[in-house]
């Protein structure tokens, strides 16, 4: 039997699905004013813009499915699923913390920041030193998928203080924040197919 039960696929799956539907359609919605490689994802969710609800939206539910899946994922250490969960609630608070249209915002920055590390982190302090243990939850990909995301963050910052490609810089290390949980699940959900394959 599985400790992962198979509505986290779900949650997870649906988790990069939606975010990335959500600046896809509320770029289209701000049409030629918005520039998805020099402006953040967050400028789409500023109040006052055309696609406001739809990136608010997609925030809610990116938030939500982190922590469905950090609830369903018992096969990770604990410590990672919080992490996880805290990357869920960042989530849901930058939805409720919108950045304004013009300028920036301390609050939401903060959330963002916040957000940023917890799922950084979550993938080495969900990690099972043990061979016997499901592909993404061994030691080395899960230092390698902190590792990424860790780079994706640095290039981020580095386009933010050259005024640069900051739009692809965040669209990459969020895509990979986003993904990283299908990746876990889907490697548990594996894992535990294999012995009973090789029974039959």
């Amino acid at each position: 039997m599985s400790n992962v039960p198979r509505w986290v696929l779900l949650s997870s799956g649906c988790a990069p699905v939606l975010f990335t539907a959500g600046w896809i359609v509320g770029a289209h919605l701000v049409g030629p004013a918005y520039n998805p490689v020099t402006q953040t994802i967050s400028v789409l969710a500023a109040y006052g813009e055309s696609g406001f609800w739809v990136m608010t939206g997609a925030l809610l539910a990116l938030g939500i499915c982190h922590l469905l899946t950090a609830w369903g994922l018992r096969a990770a250490a604990v410590p990672g699923r919080l992490a996880l969960a805290g990357g869920g609630v960042a989530a849901l608070v930058l939805a409720l913390l919108p950045a304004p249209i013009s300028g920036g915002s301390l609050r939401h920055g903060t959330a963002a920041a916040i957000g940023f590390a917890l799922l950084a982190l979550w993938p080495i302090l969900s990690a099972d030193g043990s061979e016997t243990a499901p592909w993404a939850l061994r030691r080395v990909p899960s230092v390698t998928a902190t590792a990424v995301m860790v780079a994706g963050a640095a290039w981020f910052l580095i386009e933010t203080q050259r005024h640069g490609d900051l739009g692809v810089a965040e669209r990459f290390v969020t895509g990979v924040q986003s993904l990283w949980p299908f990746v876990v699940v889907a490697s548990c959900l594996r894992h535990t197919r294999v012995p009973e394959e090789t029974r039959v």
